[in-house]
């Protein structure tokens, strides 16, 4: 059986402190121990920019089942890679804000300077039977640098995030360097018909290639197929953990403010893709406009950190501060809170519990590429 290798911008060790509880992190898990595989990509340490940084670690997690092995960052690289191009470049233009758009052709080098490292780091773990998995738009140009190395294995990529219409998409400077790079693989994968739909735009009206109703794509000497597969949830182990914590009694620690209320709940990472400010401020008409649900309903909404160092990403925990507290300001009486902001992370077992006891379960993205809360919030659900 050939080995699984999955590369993504980030490898956590599901034993770290802060270890994400859900999403990205825990499918591709499920796969690597499947399939006995590596998973490759930063370390998320960063080091001055005078450290040569060509040397892999291998993260011992306690987890014999697959290998996880690393390389760190520079400020520099960590800085014009991740914190600009792919946060400030391309995530903004694939969630369709091209107003939130910025682009430097220091930062694209830097961007591509790293996905050539992670290329040449992770050259010498491969064997030749190899099938490999690129995660995510911070590699777009990844494989294509394999490519040019004779790496002849398989070779997928899967794009966690929506792809956005052609004519904005092109936007984008060196959108053609990044179409090339997409096509570096066998197969590139998407979440929905409309996203795969807009890159195949791309290719047709944009280059004058051609893409058949398969999803073949026939572009000069460039042959792949695309696929739109949406990623699921192992729905009946969520099932159960959110039985097993109710039961033992794991939602005692929020019994004091739960109790006797309809709970609304929202579980989503800090990110002006999710309509968190237009989500609070919809909460605060049908606070006005319905008075008698007052006292009787609570939301609670959840916000993990990301980006905090991102300046847009400020901006949005400042307005989310400053709505809940005009909110809970206008309508808090002494024996009721309507409004609970939490910005710090939660495990899986906790949101579980908390999903089952809650009556309402919101997710309102703007745009978004699958969001795993909707079906964590119906598998937790006693039935």
């Amino acid at each position: 059986m050939s080995r699984l290798v999955i590369v993504s911008n980030r490898v956590t060790p599901a034993s770290a402190e802060g270890a994400p509880a859900g999403g990205l992190a825990v499918g591709l898990k499920a796969a690597l121990e499947s399939a006995r595989g590596l998973w490759f990509g930063w370390s998320g340490d960063v080091c001055p920019d005078d450290v040569s940084m060509r040397d892999t670690r291998q993260i011992d997690d306690g987890d014999d089942s697959y290998r996880s092995v690393t390389v760190d960052l520079t400020q520099s690289q960590y800085a014009g890679y991740y914190e600009q191009f792919a946060n400030r470049g391309l995530w903004p233009l694939l969630h369709g804000r091209l107003d939130l758009t910025t682009f430097t052709r220091r930062d694209f080098a830097t961007y591509r300077e790293v996905n050539r490292l992670f290329c040449e780091c992770l050259l010498p773990e491969l064997g030749p039977d190899d099938i490999i998995w690129v995660q995510d738009y911070h590699l777009f140009l990844f494989s294509h640098h394999l490519r040019n190395k004779g790496v002849e294995a398989a070779l997928g990529f899967f794009l966690h995030t929506p792809f956005p219409p052609a004519d904005l998409f092109v936007a984008l400077p060196c959108w053609r360097e990044i179409v090339d790079g997409l096509l570096a693989h066998d197969v590139v994968g998407f979440h929905t018909r409309g996203d795969l739909r807009n890159f195949a735009d791309v290719i047709e009206r944009k280059l004058n290639g051609r893409v058949s109703g398969d999803g073949a794509v026939e572009l000069g000497e460039h042959r792949c197929a695309l696929v739109a597969q949406s990623i699921g949830i192992d729905t009946d182990a969520f099932a159960a953990m959110a039985a097993s914590e109710a039961e033992r009694g794991g939602g005692e620690q929020f019994a004091d403010w739960i109790t006797n209320r309809k709970v609304i709940v929202g579980v989503d990472r800090l990110d002006y893709s999710k309509g968190l400010d237009h989500r609070f401020r919809a909460f605060e008409t049908f606070l006005a406009e319905s008075p008698e649900h007052r006292g009787g309903v609570a939301f609670l909404q959840i916000a993990a950190p990301s980006r905090e160092d991102v300046p847009e990403y400020v901006q949005m925990r400042e307005e989310l501060e400053a709505l809940s507290g005009r909110i809970n300001g206008r309508f808090t009486e002494l024996d009721w809170v309507p409004l609970r902001y939490i910005n710090k992370s939660f495990p899986q077992e906790s949101l579980a519990v908390l999903y089952r006891l809650s009556r309402v379960g919101l997710v309102t993205p703007l745009r978004d590429g699958l969001n795993m809360v909707a079906k964590e919030y119906i598998a937790a659900q006693d039935p």
